[in-house]
């Protein structure tokens, strides 16, 4: 099944895992920020990479630039100029590649600021205090704010006001899901709460995606999103980790990926979300630029 890209945008893959495949240096817990502090050309590299397999939108490698990842100390000496860096070279990718299209957009990534998967950790209290110098350092070079892996209503409210006072640009904002053991079971954010509490939120925000989580969550969240609210843009990138036999925290050590997330598989996957009402797909931990093209490739043009 193929349907019209006319109002679908398409997100980039999973930063971590193509800058080890392209030599960068990567390992747990820095993750994609060791590549920005010691080889920030490789991220422009993969911005390039992705945009050559028709992503539309791609969203700056600020992901780890949290104390979670780097560490108090060098969050606190390089979390701006690192911020900055990073939106400087999405910039300067989708800049050069310009000329093949004008619809090419940079997502300035709002990560967790506590860690992925990990609402237990969340501190209202140290927001703003983490956030708000990624975003300020990120504000000149992208045109939508994405707030990634959102794990619980708190974390959401907070990170969504804490832009609304300093930016104008559009919110999209991504809850990553609870796996489920069957699909009888509700579907539920990270943080246990059912899905349909997000639905206050979405008069505040310009998209509600679901990202890093299994692609067989998507098209469920999606549809149960569009009943809260028709109206409301939506979309997912998931990952493919082997979620059902990790036994380790997130962020801990470098996860097993499923072999069977194929670019082909992952296309039928994205065709579904966008008969599910999905206007923006991509990709998250684990999914390159080769299921990107696949994407990109089951879009009429």
């Amino acid at each position: 099944m193929t349907v019209s890209n006319t109002a679908i945008h398409i997100l980039d893959g999973g930063m971590g895992r193509e800058l080890e495949k392209v030599g960068a240096p990567f390992k747990q817990p820095e993750w994609s920020a060791l590549a920005l502090m010691q080889a920030p050309e490789l991220v422009r590299e993969v911005h390039t990479h992705f945009l050559n397999a028709g992503a539309t939108v791609i969203t700056t490698n600020a992901y780890a630039l949290v104390p979670f990842h780097i560490g108090e100390t060098a969050f606190n000496e390089q979390a701006f100029s690192l911020a900055e860096s990073a939106a400087k070279l999405a910039r300067e990718a989708v800049t050069f590649q310009q000329h093949k299209s004008d619809k090419l957009s940079v997502a300035g990534c709002v990560p967790p600021a506590f860690g992925s998967y990990r609402p237990d950790l969340f501190d209202a209290g140290r927001v703003a205090e983490i956030l708000t110098p990624l975003i300020k350092a990120q504000a000149p070079f992208v045109d939508i704010w994405l707030i990634e892996t959102a794990c619980s209503i708190e974390e959401a409210n907070a990170v969504v006001s804490l832009i609304k006072n300093l930016s104008s640009l559009p919110i999209w904002l991504s809850f990553s899901l609870q796996n489920r053991a069957s699909s009888n079971e509700p579907m539920t954010l990270r943080s246990g709460e059912p899905l349909e509490k997000i639905t206050p939120l979405l008069s505040h925000v310009d998209s509600v995606l679901f990202n890093c989580s299994q692609p067989e969550e998507m098209e469920t969240a999606l549809a149960i999103t569009r009943q809260l609210n028709e109206n409301i843009a939506t979309g997912a990138y998931a990952n493919s980790f082997s979620e059902r036999k990790r036994q380790h925290e997130a962020n801990a050590i470098l996860s097993e990926l499923r072999n069977d997330i194929t670019p082909e598989r992952y296309a039928d996957y994205a065709q579904s979300w966008i008969a599910a009402g999905a206007s923006i797909i991509g990709g998250c931990c684990g999914i390159g630029p080769e299921h990107i093209k696949a994407i990109s490739d089951s879009i009429k043009l």
